[in-house]
């Protein structure tokens, strides 16, 4: 008997903790979504109450130009920006796992460093690439006759996918290293004795096998991008094309703690929850329909 609840006993802690933290505010969020907050009086003086709004406020979400607005943004961003980012990790953890590949321990630990470096700052280091005055690369570009500004309007959000890049790509290389790590070394064996060169193996062997942990990096990128918010946040007061709706959570975050409406704050963060599901949802079916059309 004591067997059979000691598994139970041990994961308590764990349970209780994502119970809390995860359950739970979610639960909560889609209650306040549908509610709605009276203030009486002027300023509310004379009292607040809390009222059962129905669909009003994802109503009133999904009719909002800024929010629709930033969705879009983050769809267009997450097309270049993810494309970018896992091109560039299939690629690097290729090269690393290529049997010609020098010092390779050295290399993954040096492209997975900017992973460690918590997002602030890695925005921060960043704006001081990008301010001009500040910045030496705006410095050589403008002694080349090439006069850029990283934080203009239709600049910004392409800088902001460069940091995105800079600080993620090595985290979902090594994810792609590990699925490498597990292919039986035979099939290697087999292709050499076949005359398979580096690029054939590559093609035929290796980029087949690690389509599972490359859909998990996009899966994880798409969540990631849809949930965007310290990078354009810190940059906000750097460039006039960052306003407080920028982005979907940041919209999130301005009703919720400037505009004080916290049920059409949690109606749009329960909208990118879904959106998240969704577009993630869809990219896993076009994967799998691309594989069985192999």
């Amino acid at each position: 008997m004591k067997a059979r609840y000691a598994p139970w006993v041990l994961m308590a802690p764990f349970l209780l903790l994502f119970i809390g933290t995860m359950v739970v505010p979610i639960i909560m969020a889609i209650g306040y979504s549908f509610t709605r907050v009276e203030r009486s009086g002027l300023l509310g003086e004379q009292g607040v109450e809390s009222m059962f709004a129905g669909f009003d406020n994802y109503v009133a979400a999904l009719t909002n130009i800024n929010f629709i607005t930033s969705i879009g943004r983050m769809i267009l961003f997450g097309v270049v920006q993810v494309t970018v980012m896992i091109v560039a990790a299939v690629i690097l953890a290729l090269l690393l796992e290529s049997a010609s590949a020098k010092w390779p321990g050295f290399f993954r630990s040096t492209y997975f460093l900017p992973y460690g470096i918590p997002g602030v700052i890695a925005t921060i280091l960043w704006s001081f690439l990008y301010i001009p005055g500040l910045s030496p690369i705006v410095d050589v570009l403008g002694w080349m006759g090439l006069q850029v500004d990283f934080l203009a309007p239709n600049m910004v959000l392409w800088s902001i996918a460069n940091i995105v890049t800079w600080t993620y790509t090595g985290y979902n290389m090594l994810i792609i290293i590990a699925q490498l790590k597990s292919i039986p070394g035979d099939l290697y064996e087999a292709a050499k004795v076949d005359g398979a060169g580096s690029f054939r193996v590559a093609w035929s062997i290796q980029l087949p096998l690690i389509r599972p942990a490359v859909m998990l990096t996009v899966i994880f990128s798409i969540i990631g991008t849809l949930q965007l918010f310290a990078e354009p946040r810190l940059l906000q007061t750097m460039s006039a094309g960052i306003t407080s709706e920028y982005t979907p959570n940041m919209s999130a975050y301005a009703f919720a703690f400037q505009y004080n409406d916290i049920g059409m704050a949690a109606a749009q963060s329960v909208i990118i929850a879904v959106s998240a599901f969704c577009l993630s949802a869809i990219a896993l079916g076009v994967s799998n329909w691309l594989e069985k059309r192999r």
